[in-house]
């Protein structure tokens, strides 16, 4: 929704002031043009995420990410998330802390001895695909494959022409069974393994659950990871008090990971669908009328959070939406913030005087309004020896 003809127009680089806007004007809003409403207000867009009977997760039509538990509805969702969650366990992410920080510091020794680099491509691109294919029991060397894959798809999930069927899942998919069928003959320690001996109640993952599984750790490992690192250091850059005061008590990263999280949120936004018809605040909804949850406005709703607009590492309580709310939390979470926090503790152990590359327009990542994150990132730093 971009309404050109309102007293605040949308801007895609700041759309913070426009949803302040609509915040205090039109809290709950139908685009006509794209057949959907928008929530702006962080109560209603956390009313609606808990209210999973009303506001349906479930994804139309038989996709490979509906297959997975982000696209189901009670009681199916509990089932396949105790699964999932048997595999993807806090200590087997607490055990990747060592090798994600050996991919780090791999990654910065082959840029920082020449004071530059492009946040994105060379450290919060790269670092999330390694560790995602690693855990996976994927080889490194198929993760720009895979990246392709989920950025197709991702794009396909945003559009109204999405496909149940698109080439890239059936890809996806063909590429998974693959694997799954030799971890089925020789078992090893990876989370694919995991997946195949999960069990609840007499029941195990199917293949075609496995598959969707590793989709929706393939999209959540590559987009928001990287968008997050990168969100971090954009706001890092813009706000060189916090910088410095970071660089000064390295503890309080990661309460400033928290605060990008809520300031400048790598999901702008969540899809629900409305099951029954249902009456919203002062609007009548119709069943299977989509509803796009603005994240990133309810982030900075003025009665959800003091001084909304202030970057404030020191921020408490702080709690955002940005990994969801209520049974669809996000899983990765941990992870995610894993991945932030040992990326952001080596950049400031290692690249001295860091500083955005200006006179460079931001370009933001594709994904149809649901992502809030930038194609490159250039910074310029002194330059150091190679960590021996």
């Amino acid at each position: 929704m971009q309404p050109e003809h309102q007293e605040v127009l949308y801007d895609a680089l700041n759309p913070y002031p426009w949803y302040k806007f609509m915040r205090e004007q039109s809290p709950v809003s139908y685009d006509e043009r794209l057949k959907l409403w928008y929530v702006f207000r962080y109560q209603d867009a956390q009313r609606l995420l808990l209210d999973v009977t009303t506001f349906s997760q479930g994804v139309k039509g038989a996709s490979l990410i509906g297959s997975s538990f982000i696209g189901m509805d009670p009681p199916q969702h509990r089932q396949m998330r105790t699964l999932v969650t048997q595999a993807f366990t806090p200590g087997r992410v607490a055990q990747l802390e060592p090798r994600i920080t050996a991919i780090v510091h791999n990654l910065l020794d082959s840029v920082v001895t020449t004071g530059q680099m492009d946040v994105i491509a060379d450290l919060a691109y790269p670092l999330p695909s390694i560790v995602i294919a690693e855990l996976l029991g994927i080889p490194a060397a198929d993760r720009d494959q895979f990246k392709h894959w989920s950025d197709i798809i991702i794009d396909e999930l945003a559009s109204a022409k999405h496909s149940p069927h698109s080439q890239a899942q059936e890809e996806l998919a063909a590429y998974f069974s693959q694997v799954i069928e030799q971890r089925r003959r020789e078992p090893k320690d990876d989370l694919i393994s995991a997946l195949l001996a999960a069990e609840l109640d007499g029941e195990r993952l199917s293949t075609y659950g496995i598959q969707a599984t590793g989709l929706l750790l393939l999209i959540a490992g590559h987009v928001t990871t990287t968008n997050l690192i990168g969100n971090t250091v954009l706001c890092l850059t813009e706000h060189l008090e916090a910088f410095e005061e970071l660089r000064a008590t390295p503890a309080l990263i990661p309460n400033a990971l928290e605060e990008v999280l809520r300031y400048r949120s790598p999901i702008a936004s969540v899809i629900r669908r409305t099951a029954p018809d249902t009456h919203f605040r002062d609007c009548d909804l119709k069943a299977g009328e989509l509803v796009r949850v603005m994240v990133a406005s309810a982030n900075r709703d003025e009665t959800a959070f003091p001084d909304p607009h202030r970057f404030d590492i020191r921020r408490t309580p702080n709690r955002h939406l940005s990994f969801g709310h209520g049974i669809h939390f996000c899983l990765g979470a941990p992870l995610a913030r894993l991945e932030g926090k040992l990326a952001l503790t080596a950049m400031l152990e290692r690249l001295p005087a860091l500083q955005r590359l200006h006179g460079i327009r931001l370009e933001l990542v594709a994904g149809g309004g649901l992502l809030q994150g930038v194609k490159r990132l250039p910074v310029t730093f002194t330059p150091s020896r190679l960590i021996n």
